[in-house]
């Protein structure tokens, strides 16, 4: 795994979650309290296995709606999944859309974030890549983050002088660089481990 460049930890532009929040917090709360309640009432009969599947779900609940996020450093369009951290050169993408979820092709590989997306319908009638007349403040936040990436995309392809879908561009190095979510992995199995014991409590 190559290290990050000297400088490419700055973040240029932070993107926020266009849905999930909420009911991933609310996930997070309720699991949390069964949990408790759980632990609390043990002696009294309360089942050892729902709160621990209680605590899974937490855990699963954070994973998936909390902690993906999606911003852009100086060289990278950074996309922190439930599992993984995916690092992929601006200048290496080859296309990108903002669809249900945000899909991004680079390095002959499809990526894709759920950070910003659209509902199924604005998807459909939604229009593809830059060049949209409208300014930022009345376009809707998923168009505003598909034209703000376009823009840094090539702005990073005119700065290392390859075009989209070049045979230079293709040659890119570390096009796309995974790194795993070692805590959310440990979080998750320890979670697993727990609910397995728990049912011979």
């Amino acid at each position: 795994m190559a290290p990050l460049q000297d400088g490419d930890n700055e973040v240029v532009e932070r993107f926020h979650a266009t849905s999930g929040r909420i009911t991933g917090w609310l996930s997070v709360v309720v699991a949390a309290l069964v949990a408790v309640a759980g632990v609390v009432y043990l002696d009294d009969g309360f089942p050892a296995w729902v709160a621990a599947a209680a605590l899974l779900a937490g855990v699963l609940a954070w994973a998936a709606m909390l902690r993906p996020a999606l911003w852009v450093t100086r060289e990278h369009l950074v996309m922190q999944n439930m599992l993984e951290t995916v690092h992929v050169r601006l200048a290496a993408v080859e296309e990108m859309a903002v669809r249900q979820v945000l899909v991004v092709r680079a390095g002959d590989r499809r990526l894709v974030s759920t950070v910003v997306g659209r509902t199924w319908r604005k998807a459909l009638l939604a229009r593809r890549g830059p060049g949209s007349d409208r300014t930022r403040e009345d376009m809707p936040y998923p168009d505003f983050v598909e034209n703000r990436v376009y823009e840094l995309v090539d702005a990073a392809r005119t700065s290392a002088g390859v075009k989209a879908g070049s045979k230079e561009q293709l040659a890119l190095p570390d096009a796309v660089r995974r790194e795993p979510a070692m805590l959310t992995v440990s979080l998750v199995v320890a979670s697993v481990l727990v609910l397995l014991v728990s049912f011979f409590v």
